[in-house]
């Protein structure tokens, strides 16, 4: 069991730290988005420095490389037989470091993104009841505030607490998993509120970035 945490946790690690925001902007815009406008290696940021295409194409990825390395996850517990415990915990395991690879990219000199995308495609995968309730609560609120930031950290708030009630629709888990997949939820909206403590700050003096929406 030990080994195969170790090599899953490795594969997300190493696929997380694939920083598309990066790839696409260079690629398509000629720079490095994370010399541009906040600095962050996040679709918002590409969609605010380089435009609609690359941060469209970036957020699918980040998205994907969630939902992929979670698969893996399952993937190594299915061959294995592994319980439904020990695999549960194997895709938990697997979705922390893809997100933690997102946000300290080893490839790109350890500075990445915020991980929200990543970390949404390892909600929808992981429970897709779940990761949608997040999905719309989070754009309802940037919808009426406009800050993408708080509707980051809202939902991320959001998933433990759901965690905590849903025990069904898990890819691997049941009602016996719920206290692991409870601290999952814990540290996954840890990472993301500690990944926006400079929004949080910004917020809380009004000078936070806001979307604009045009016809």
């Amino acid at each position: 069991m030990i080994w195969a945490c170790i090599i899953s946790g490795i594969i997300a690690y190493l696929l997380g730290s694939i920083s598309f925001s990066v790839i696409f902007t260079k690629r398509i815009a000629g720079f490095d988005v994370r010399q541009k406008g906040s600095g962050n290696a996040g679709s918002t940021n590409v969609l605010r420095t380089a435009g609609k295409k690359p941060a469209a194409l970036t957020l699918i990825c980040d998205i994907l490389k969630g939902v992929i390395a979670v698969l893996i996850a399952f993937l190594i517990g299915k061959i294995f037989n592994f319980s439904v415990s020990d695999s549960a915990f194997l895709i938990q395991i697997a979705g922390i470091l893809v997100v933690i690879g997102h946000t300290f990219p080893i490839f790109f000199g350890f500075k990445g993104g915020k991980g929200v995308a990543t970390a949404l495609g390892v909600l929808l995968i992981t429970n897709w009841q779940i990761g949608l309730i997040c999905l719309v609560f989070a754009l309802v609120l940037m919808a009426i505030t406009r800050i993408v930031a708080l509707g980051s950290i809202a939902a991320a708030i959001l998933f433990p607490v759901l965690c905590f009630f849903i025990t069904n629709n898990y890819l691997v888990g049941d009602s016996s998993t719920r206290i692991t997949y409870l601290i999952f939820g814990i540290i996954m909206a840890l990472i993301v509120i500690f990944n926006h403590r400079s929004n949080i700050q910004r917020m809380a003096s009004g000078t936070e970035n806001r979307l604009i929406f045009k016809k």
